[in-house]
């Protein structure tokens, strides 16, 4: 497990490349992004994604979120059907995991062979160069071990990891996370949107998204 400490507020060229070099091989790195620490693999690579699996010690049976660059690549990979896009141009990008049926190119590993997949379009300088320069969405689960909290703090994901038999092959290090929720989830799939998880918006938007997806 190798760690390396980045300032976002500076030139990480250098770090994106060492973590694309990693993803292109099916390896699994562990980011930041707008919420939390993520932990990455290539997204459409079915043995990366099970070692994620198997990093976080999580049920094969619980379906893995992804993240994508733009709302160009959440077409090629989920089907957005006319009533959902005025919810989705909402919400992306930002904090809101949409859960939408997804095509054949992502693979059953991904969603515990489920028909929809969780994806998501973060509001993050950092995570958009990265899938930029890798040009694959990425696994956006938290990086812990599954049942514990999740944390913006790098210090106790290294502890966490450092302790482990499967480790992350590297650790990108930007210091403590500003405080945030998880994303909220919202499932799309229905006639109706659903929510699965409400966090960390305002009830009002909340109000807003669901009259949105009623129409």
């Amino acid at each position: 497990m190798k760690i390396i400490q980045v300032d976002l507020n500076k030139d990480y060229s250098d770090v994106i490349r060492e973590a694309v070099n990693i993803l292109s091989y099916g390896g699994t790195v562990v980011y930041p992004t707008d919420t939390l620490y993520g932990l990455g693999a290539n997204a459409l690579n079915d043995i990366a994604v099970r070692k994620i699996f198997r990093i976080k010690n999580r049920s094969f049976s619980k379906p893995l979120p992804m993240i994508v660059r733009n709302y160009s690549w959440a077409k090629e990979l989920v089907e957005i059907k006319n009533k959902d896009e005025e919810v989705v141009n909402k919400v992306w990008p930002g904090k809101v995991t949409l859960v939408l049926h997804k095509k054949d190119i992502v693979p059953g590993a991904l969603t515990a062979d489920f028909n929809s997949v969780g994806i998501r379009i973060p509001d993050f300088m950092f995570t958009d160069e990265l899938l930029a320069k890798f040009g694959y969405p990425i696994t956006s689960t938290s990086a812990n071990i599954s049942g514990q909290e999740s944390t913006n703090d790098i210090n106790k994901i290294i502890e966490i990891f450092s302790k482990s038999t499967l480790k992350p092959d590297l650790v990108i290090d930007a210091g403590i996370l500003p405080k945030s929720e998880p994303s909220m989830i919202i499932d799309l799939t229905g006639n109706k949107p659903k929510v699965l998880r409400i966090s960390p918006t305002r009830p009002e938007k909340l109000l807003e998204l669901l009259e949105l997806g009623s129409k």
